[in-house]
């Protein structure tokens, strides 16, 4: 099958303070709705792996099996490379690939898993059909997206409310959807899937800490990532803009009774038999 060019562009790149965030990913934090369906011997193939720390979960819970770390960004790969290797694990590999057209076989895997992944792509439901193709009949794609208009928090905040509709703009202008997380269900039953369980989960951010972190990685996101460079230069923000919506995010995090939460959604889809 010939390469798809990918028609959306990852909106947040792979600054330090993406991969702050990244980096904090488990998988019992990021994929525990399908953890209950691993077995020790699975094939799983891991979509947009990142840095690792979720692929190296998965590889630790399929002790006898094997993953397949894939991305389409070889710098991100050397650090899931890394990640793997400081832990120990064997029976990984990794490749960089698109998710429009996967180079491995039918029916390869018994797992396929996307976190975070089908919100940045050009073509969702294409992405899904690529990776019902390579999963074996009988076996599961999982994926698990955030939807940013689901995102709420405490106190209100008209600068947090700007960063909102201005981070929804950038990344729908990007070729991606922001709100993926509603969208998962329909999007598998487009791909033809007809087994689908659909479910949600939330990450809170409430902590003097976790407030710390979470306002700290978005504030500097804004004004220092690839997500600024273009809410810039696709004229969507100014970079005075840019650095307001910064400091709503340390205001924010400085709020005592502070809370952020996020809403996820989550599909495990069966291949049919």
């Amino acid at each position: 099958m010939p390469k798809a060019r990918e028609t959306a562009v990852y909106t947040h790149g792979h600054h330090e303070s993406v991969l702050r965030s990244h980096t904090w990913r488990t998988a019992a934090n990021s994929a525990a709705y399908l953890l209950g369906s691993l077995r020790p011997d699975m094939r799983v193939l891991d979509v947009g792996c990142g840095p690792g720390t979720i692929t190296a979960d998965l590889a630790a819970l399929v002790p006898d099996g094997h993953v397949t770390a894939v991305d389409n960004a070889p710098a991100v790969l050397d650090l899931a490379r890394a990640t793997v290797a400081e832990r120990g694990l064997t029976g990984v590999e990794f490749a960089v690939t698109d998710v429009h057209a996967l180079d491995h076989p039918d029916d390869a895997f018994d797992v396929v898993h996307a976190h975070q992944v089908l919100q940045h792509v050009g073509d969702p439901v294409r992405a899904l059909r690529e990776m019902r193709r390579v999963t074996r009949p009988g076996g599961l794609v999982a994926a698990r997206d955030s939807d940013y208009a689901a995102m709420t928090w405490y106190p209100a905040s008209p600068g947090m409310d700007g960063w909102l509709d201005l981070y929804r703009r950038v990344a729908r202008a990007n070729g991606g959807e922001p709100d993926a997380g509603r969208r998962l269900k329909s999007w598998a039953l487009a791909a033809g899937f007809t087994d689908v369980t659909a479910t949600s989960a939330t990450w809170t951010f409430s902590t003097p800490e976790e407030r710390a972190w979470w306002s700290g990685l978005w504030a500097d996101r804004t004004v220092a990532s690839a997500y600024a460079g273009r809410a810039v230069g696709g004229g969507h923000a100014t970079e005075d803009e840019l650095r307001a919506v910064a400091e709503a995010w340390r205001e924010w995090g400085r709020s005592e009774d502070g809370w952020f939460g996020v809403l996820h959604g989550e599909i495990l889809c069966r291949k049919d038999a």
